[in-house]
């Protein structure tokens, strides 16, 4: 999954970049709410969370400009502000969801799922394939039943694809999807993965098929 972070605390956005990205996401993070329009104009993310008080241009201001323009990605507004008023006027703009400061990882994350999933049309938070399955409340993947043990960006290609079984995903979508855009990676690291998940889904009944031209499909043998 691809985050887009606007906040302006580069403590805070320094920590919750680097938590996050411990927990499988990309992370792009900007600290300038003018920087951050323009970023949005060109790249698509999965969600945003957003502070409102932002240099050169305040949250709720990103907010109405990105709904004006049609895009709706899921916002979670993040925000030392509490009064119902602020709450009220960024739902009302469009936001998805509202979560004051000081707050939970857990809880930042829970909302984030939770909003994922309703833009992609998932009211329940469990994905499956054969045996396996996705649990979204937590984040996990069981293999026949048992946990299955992913490094951070192993996860983020296995989710990637599982969300679009079936189909092909590209190299340079799935590069998109686990690195952020400062990464000086090739899209070729994607391969490394593959070959990762490959083992691990070995006499699983499940494959990762290699589409030439189009990408890779995770599907029943």
């Amino acid at each position: 999954m691809r985050l887009l972070l606007v906040e302006d605390s580069t403590k805070l956005a320094a920590w919750l970049g680097k938590s996050l990205r411990q927990h499988g996401y990309a992370v792009d993070v900007c600290e300038d709410g003018a920087l951050a329009d323009s970023l949005l104009r060109t790249e698509h993310y999965d969600a945003i969370v957003l502070d409102l008080s932002l240099p050169s241009m305040d949250g709720l201001t990103l907010l109405e400009r990105l709904r004006s323009r049609g895009n709706a990605s899921p916002v979670v507004i993040l925000t030392a502000r509490g009064e119902l008023e602020d709450r009220v006027h960024g739902l009302k703009l469009g936001a998805d969801d509202y979560l004051a400061k000081p707050f939970a990882l857990e809880e930042l994350e829970a909302r984030l799922q939770a909003v994922i999933r309703r833009a992609h049309g998932q009211p329940v938070s469990k994905l499956g394939l054969g045996p396996l399955t996705y649990d979204g409340s937590d984040r996990s993947f069981t293999l026949h039943g048992q946990r299955l043990v992913l490094r951070p960006k192993e996860h983020a290609v296995l989710e990637a694809l599982l969300v679009r079984a079936g189909k092909a995903v590209s190299k340079a979508k799935l590069h998109e999807q686990i690195f952020s855009l400062d990464a000086t990676t090739s899209q070729e690291v994607v391969e490394i993965y593959i070959h990762r998940l490959r083992k691990q889904l070995l006499d699983s009944g499940l494959r990762i098929t290699t589409l030439r031209g189009l990408g890779y499909v995770l599907e029943a043998c």
